[in-house]
């Protein structure tokens, strides 16, 4: 075990709409990363250190994971990095680590102390799954607060957050009082300019993309771009997507943008790029509403750089 992390460094915090590290306001330059080899469905972190080099190249200050990530040592090579970890807890995850269980808090007591933690994630767009609820959304809703309550009693230095699929209802604001920052999962095309101002309607707290972005893969010929693998529409959705963020800072605290690496676990064959998938509420992704979910990458699973690569390097290191 580490000990290099017994004593704090950072702090984060909250002011108004902005999120705050050591007392300055934070933008989030993320990237979500689930780094999953050919050939298998299991998360692997043996890529970490060629993955932390491209990500510091882009510019990348933070990296979301759906999680936790229970290694020192991988948390010890974020940090060195410069960069921050929002950790995602799961509803029933087994028993390890997971909300139903509790041992959610176990983790947190462990890893507080760590320089690499920004937020705890409660959630990932559990608002699209009711069913999972007993059809009652509000179980849900009750167990993201009540669990956020109990990190803010054994870590007072970090944020809570949650991934809310989409813009969160009165209902899920009224029962997520706890919920210090409100992630969103957004796919309003390459266009989200309007959840700024949706949100300022409803809340005061932070906010920021969780998700939002573009795949390399159009399953249909659609708005000038052909039809199959297209680097160009990913790179030219991706663009119009972070200049959206970062011209509504104000109110919009970044973006986590969907993915850092192509996913082969998810359409079909493990050891092949599959079209397909499916996401729910993914109409809105550019430009053909499909999500052909193997194909979101910035890089390919082989860590070769996509058109759109450069394009985050660009926003991201201005």
């Amino acid at each position: 075990m580490s000990c290099k992390y017994e004593q704090r460094k950072d702090v984060i915090s909250v002011s108004g709409r902005k999120i705050l590290l050591n007392n300055q306001p934070y933008l989030i330059q993320g990237i979500c990363y689930h780094p999953v080899p050919k050939g298998t469905n299991k998360r692997d972190f043996g890529n970490i250190d060629e993955d932390l080099n491209l990500m510091t190249e882009a510019g990348i200050n933070t990296i979301r994971v759906y999680e936790p990530i229970d290694d020192w040592q991988v948390l010890d090579k974020i940090d060195a990095a410069g960069i921050k970890v929002i950790i995602g807890f799961g509803y029933n995850q087994g028993g390890k680590n997971d909300i139903l269980s509790g041992t959610f808090i176990d983790y947190v007591k462990k890893y507080k102390s760590h320089n690499a933690i920004l937020m705890w994630e409660l959630g990932n767009e559990y608002n699209y799954h009711p069913e999972w609820f007993n059809n009652d959304i509000k179980t849900w809703y009750k167990a993201m607060n009540d669990a956020a309550n109990l990190i803010h009693k054994n870590d007072t230095n970090h944020l809570t957050t949650t991934a809310h699929g989409e813009l969160p209802d009165s209902l899920a604001l009224s029962m997520g009082k706890n919920i210090d920052v409100w992630g969103m999962n957004v796919y309003r095309w390459d266009n989200p300019d309007k959840i700024y101002k949706q949100w300022e309607e409803v809340s005061t707290k932070p906010m920021y993309l969780s998700e939002g972005g573009g795949d390399s893969y159009m399953l249909i010929a659609k708005a000038g771009y052909e039809k199959g693998v297209n680097e160009l529409a990913q790179a030219d959705a991706n663009y119009k997507i972070l200049k959206s963020v970062f011209s509504n800072d104000d109110v919009c605290s970044g973006i986590t943008l969907f993915s850092f690496t192509d996913g082969w676990w998810k359409a079909g064959n493990n050891n092949q790029q599959d079209i397909g998938g499916w996401a729910p509420n993914s109409s809105g992704v550019p430009y053909d509403g499909s999500p052909n979910e193997e194909f979101w990458g910035i890089v390919d699973i082989d860590r070769k750089k996509k058109k759109t690569f450069e394009i985050v390097k660009k926003m991201y290191n201005k």
